[in-house]
């Protein structure tokens, strides 16, 4: 089962599960209530555990990964922050961001009893918070979340109210760090700060062949990368580098290397 509404989604799950698109577009403020919950930027992974407040960064990267309990559910709730409701509440409270700070994709929080509590709160209100049924009560929340924010980490408003468009930065870098997310190349064209156009004509200089192509090959490399010494599962493997699906990662594995990345395992 996951409840979910645009805005406020509270999510159960009996087995391990994995996110499909992993590209964050509103700031979010979450905490788990059972389970744990593994969050990876590509860089570094954390877990988070029953109790533990945590926030995702627009604009960014992210698997995630939930584990239920034994003979249990993983439960979370998350709060998003539309760009909309940032902007009235920058005009309302007279906040904005004065020192453009290059933001983590997400961040941990040292134990707060009162965002703690606030999060806790809003399972009293799920029947009329699901599905968007009363947006008033929802903006009245999302901007009291906002106000405890601001009052456990000030710092805070350099990041929520920063409304710029992401800036140009290496591409070489950038793709290296990233190509294991399996999003659309206009997601990465954007992180980049390139139109899409751009984005191609860009990649083509610097990896001398086509974003597709590049992506395809550094999965695989990546892949059998695992397999050969890490003696990781091909389930694992092939969302772990950034394939869609199993029978996809199969055909093209055994097309590169003449051989099934299950027969690899077996060497």
């Amino acid at each position: 089962m996951n409840s979910t509404t645009e805005l406020i989604s509270f999510s159960c799950h009996i087995s391990n599960y994995r996110e499909g698109e992993h590209f964050n577009a509103f700031h979010s403020l979450g905490i788990v209530l059972s389970g744990v919950m593994e969050l990876n930027d590509g860089q570094r992974k954390k877990e988070f555990k029953p109790g533990d407040l945590y926030s995702v960064r627009k604009n960014h990267l992210m698997k995630f990964v939930k584990y239920p309990p034994t003979n249990g559910e993983f439960k979370a709730l998350t709060m998003s922050f539309d760009e909309e409701l940032l902007h009235d509440f920058s005009k309302e409270y007279g906040y904005k961001t004065e020192t453009k700070q290059k933001s983590s994709a997400y961040i941990s929080f040292r134990p707060n009893k009162t965002l703690t509590s606030f999060m806790q709160s809003l399972l009293d209100y799920e029947e009329i918070l699901n599905n968007n049924s009363d947006m008033e009560l929802i903006r009245l929340k999302q901007k009291e979340a906002l106000l405890l924010l601001l009052k456990y980490d000030i710092t805070l408003k350099d990041v929520l109210f920063d409304f710029s468009e992401p800036y140009k930065i290496d591409l070489e870098s950038f793709m290296n760090n990233n190509f294991h997310f399996n999003v659309n190349l206009d997601r990465f064209a954007y992180l980049t700060g390139r139109s899409l156009a751009a984005f191609k004509r860009d990649f083509q200089k610097t990896f001398n062949t086509s974003p597709r192509n590049w992506l395809q090959q550094r999965r695989l490399q990546q892949a059998y990368s695992l397999l050969a010494e890490q003696r990781k599962t091909v389930s694992d493997v092939y969302l772990e580098v950034g394939f869609e699906n199993l029978s996809h990662f199969s055909y093209a594995f055994k097309k590169e290397y003449g051989y099934s990345p299950s027969k690899l395992l077996k060497t």
